[in-house]
């Protein structure tokens, strides 16, 4: 009941998928008949040579470099900013709450006195 079953193609589709031998060249397939595709082009696709060099994913020109460190500035500056002006009101926040509570205390023992 629980043992895992993989589905069988009882009747083969009749396609036939060419296999890559060596780098760049397409071996035919082993059948002498043609598969029945239905498509109009019968052209294989062009073959990249081998000895081609690979370019890189994204190439940067000066202009764009130094975009990207510009912007990469900007950002940190930005974020210091928003970093360094929260600390400040935190400890603004603290300050005030300490002369509060100074001014707090100084009443309730002023008060404690005159009784």
């Amino acid at each position: 009941m629980f043992k895992p079953r993989v589905p069988v193609n009882e009747q083969p589709t009749g396609e036939i998928v060419p296999t890559i031998t060596t780098l760049g060249t397409v071996a035919p397939p082993h059948d002498s008949h043609q598969a029945v595709c239905g498509c109009q082009s019968h052209t294989p696709a062009p073959v990249v040579p081998a000895s081609a060099p690979a370019r890189p994913a994204m190439q940067l020109t000066p202009g764009a470099l130094l975009l990207l460190v510009g912007g990469g500035t900007a950002a940190v500056l930005v974020v210091g900013a928003v970093l360094v002006s929260m600390l400040l009101a935190v400890a603004i926040t603290a300050g005030s709450l300490a002369i509060v509570a100074l001014v707090a205390r100084s009443i309730l023992t002023s008060e404690a006195k005159r009784r």
